[in-house]
């Protein structure tokens, strides 16, 4: 007789166990019926664009690639975008559930149904399970439950906040946009208010401040009035290292090339192999490393940006704290992100108080401090609560499992996956897999009781939980090594990994090639090996073509132009119509969405503007030219920067004559050199472009310190029947 098995939760930890249990397990050993409150699966994560009822925004990008954010049997299309948005996340999640559970004789789902009460029975080895739904409440037993409700219960927070109602204040689970935050009738502008200064701080206020700077530079007026006079404050109580999407291998190169950021993260040629645990406790001399590394990957100790967000030598010993933005650091960089330090203590008449810092004039605040995920134990008893060692104080640790996080033998049939901050896409599936396992009594083909036991008996993780709670050098991610856990899932479950494609470059720190680990890598015997080896295959040839050609460059440099730059730019001509002369003053790329405005060339009505979500930059600069004559005066010009994602070109183009806020005309595309080409001098680029009767040969240099511009060049020679003249321009921060 197969046993039941009631999943609390249809994420992607209760899509995968469901899953798991029916494919994976011997055939006709699991019943699996499954249980979420929200009308669809998915659970966080949205399912289409329009759906903005779930606790991620639609539009929002995930801060991990899709080598990542993946189940082994199932692979991404190569044509996705290397970081999918979170609606492109929940139209992988419904692929899964189409291929893997719908249909299926031994599945049930039932949506719009919450699990109020489970709890083991006193007269037999089974659990009662109340579920309520529109039609009532329905009582059934299980031979076994799954807590797949996620870690994001109940949003955190302060009590003083809670009871503000002056001003609007909104978890940062709950933003949108910002007419949504800010209304449409405030008059006088002021100051967004960001509280919490770790991972979801950094990603609002970047967020925010995209946002913001898009309404300030729109073409078209905001609904917002006086939008230029807002600005975002970020209270942090200490320095965090804000990684971009795309980070290099080779940082010290001059051609540094770039791949997603968890490329360099899960590479496991960085570590010495088998691997050992890092997660947990982290002692001084380990966060001086670590900090070192961070350092090194950005190449920057952050000062340049705010000292607040300085890692000096004095604190280099304190625990390292990781954020992912693309743009929030060059945001405080300009003055639009404005950075205090400390704990927010108050909030009284329109005043915050953050240490020695008054901040007033406040519009709204966005409360970025995270989740109390006990809610989502709500429906066990206290008694077993107990068993669980439950700590609602201990947000990060709120009870203790065995087995990295899977179950507590002293609560028979009750099993965990993803109930973890971090809970990374492979270990969900390796917990589901420990449980099928677990369950089944070592009856799976090919895997080996013997190895499976002896870990179980060595494992120490209720022990290491218990020690962590209260610890004051306690990592940022307590369970944060993803790829020693899924090594040890490996051995546990006689999973071998496998082989690394072993076709790129070796990288010069360690002269080993780049060897990424994917959820792909550990294949179940029961699984499909196609879809495994599709995704291993994209990873490779993505790490290869990062590697060896000028992919991601692009993208890298139009995300490091934000904000302001010198320039000196000198004009040599040949011709007396037009003056030589030498031009000094600032650039501006200032961000915001992306416009529809643009023809292909001046001659032309043809639009060549991708008809996609995305962001450009105005570019205006300001100065002055003084020719060789003596003669000087201001001046001015103003073009149109965009980023192509699917094609990963950045393109230039013309200011409006009559609409210097809007596109005109294509300039020109820019075509990045191979770094073989470059390798010396940075990455160089060219373009060319007929204007009428004129041509422009445009020539580039990006100069990169790690993953940011410091310095780059353009020079261009324009020749025609009235034109002959060549400029050189120098940006530098």
């Amino acid at each position: 007789m197969a046993k039941s098995v009631c999943i609390i939760g249809a994420g992607p930890s209760g899509l995968v166990a469901a899953k798991t249990l029916l494919h994976n397990a011997p055939k006709g050993e699991f019943r699996v019926s499954l249980y979420d409150a929200q009308p669809a699966i998915g659970g966080l994560w949205p399912l289409s664009k329009s759906d903005s009822q779930r606790q991620v925004h639609p539009l929002m990008v995930a801060n991990q690639s899709k080598h990542t954010v993946q189940f082994s049997d199932h692979a991404w299309d190569k044509d996705d975008p290397q970081f999918p948005q979170a609606w492109q996340v929940g139209r992988y999640l419904q692929q899964y559930y189409d291929r893997y559970l719908a249909g299926n004789p031994h599945f049930e789902l039932h949506v719009g149904t919450c699990i109020e009460k489970a709890h083991p029975k006193a007269d037999s080895s089974q659990w009662e399970v109340m579920a309520k739904s529109s039609s009532g409440t329905q009582s059934r037993d299980f031979h076994h439950v799954v807590v797949s409700s996620g870690f994001f219960g109940k949003p955190i927070m302060p009590q003083f906040l809670s009871e503000v109602k002056s001003i609007p204040v909104i978890h940062s689970s709950q933003y949108r946009d910002l007419k949504s935050l800010l209304g449409t009738e405030r008059p006088s502008g002021g100051k967004i208010l960001i509280v919490g200064g770790q991972m979801s701080g950094v990603e609002i206020a970047g967020t925010i401040g995209v946002h913001l700077s898009s309404a300030i530079h729109s073409p078209e007026k905001s609904d917002i009035p006086d939008i230029e006079n807002y600005s975002i404050h970020h209270i942090i109580q200490r320095p965090i290292w804000v990684f971009p999407l795309f980070t290099s291998p080779m940082p010290g190169a001059k051609t540094a090339p770039f791949l997603p950021l968890d490329f360099a993260s899960y590479n496991l040629n960085n570590r010495p192999s088998p691997l050992e645990d890092s997660q947990g406790q982290i002692s001084e001399e380990t966060a001086k490393m670590v900090n070192g590394i961070f350092n090194n990957t950005l190449g920057t100790d952050q000062s340049e940006f705010s000292p607040l967000l300085q890692t000096t030598e004095e604190t280099s010993s304190n625990r390292p704290f990781l954020a992912v933005s693309d743009w929030y650091c060059d945001f405080v960089r300009s003055g639009l992100i404005k950075l205090h330090n400390g704990k927010l203590e108050s909030f009284a008449d329109g005043i915050a108080t953050s240490g020695t810092d008054k901040i007033d004039n406040i519009a709204a605040i966005v409360v970025a401090t995270g989740f109390d995920p006990s809610p989502c134990l709500s429906f066990l008893p206290d008694d077993v609560l107990q068993k669980l060692q439950h700590s609602p104080k201990h947000t990060e640790l709120p009870i203790a499992l065995k087995f990295h996080g899977t179950h507590r033998p002293e609560v028979p049939g009750l099993g965990f996956v993803g109930f973890y901050r971090s809970p990374y896409w492979g270990v969900m599936q390796m917990q589901a897999r420990f449980l099928a396992r677990y369950w089944s009594q070592n009856k799976l083909e090919g895997h080996d009781p013997a190895a499976f036991n002896d870990m179980l008996d060595r494992d120490v993780s209720i022990q290491k939980i218990l020690s962590l709670r209260d610890n004051p050098r306690v990592t940022q991610f307590p369970m944060g090594d993803y790829a020693f856990l899924m090594q040890e899932f490996g051995k546990a479950l006689s999973i071998p990994r496998e082989p690394s494609p072993g076709n790129g470059p070796r990288l010069p720190h360690n002269d080993l090639p780049l060897d990424m680990l994917t959820p792909s890598r550990y294949l179940d015997l029961t699984e499909n090996k196609d879809d495994a080896t599709k995704s291993i295959s994209d990873t490779g040839l993505v790490a290869v073509d990062g590697l060896t050609s000028s992919r991601f460059v692009p993208r890298a440099v139009f995300r490091s132009l934000l904000g302001t730059w010198k320039l000196e730019r000198d004009l040599v001509s040949k011709l007396p119509s037009h003056p030589t002369g030498h031009f000094s003053g600032t650039a501006q790329f200032l961000l915001r969405e992306k416009t529809k405005d643009g023809i292909q060339c001046a001659a032309s009505t043809t639009s060549l503007v991708p008809n996609d979500e995305g962001l450009e930059y105005l570019y205006i600069e300001n100065g002055e030219f003084r020719t060789d004559s003596g003669f000087s005066f201001q001046a001015t010009r103003r073009y149109v920067w965009r980023y192509d994602e699917s094609r990963d070109v950045v393109s230039v183009w013309f200011a409006k004559p009559d609409d210097l806020a809007r596109a005109d005309y294509l300039f020109h595309e820019i075509e990045f050199d191979s770094p073989d080409e470059a390798r010396d001098k940075g990455w160089s680029a060219k373009a060319g472009h007929l204007c009428e009767d004129d041509y422009y040969n445009v020539k580039y240099n990006f100069g990169f310190q790690a993953v940011n511009l410091s310095k780059w060049n353009i020079e261009y020679t324009v020749k025609g029947p009235k034109k002959d003249y060549t400029i050189k321009g120098v940006y530098t921060r």
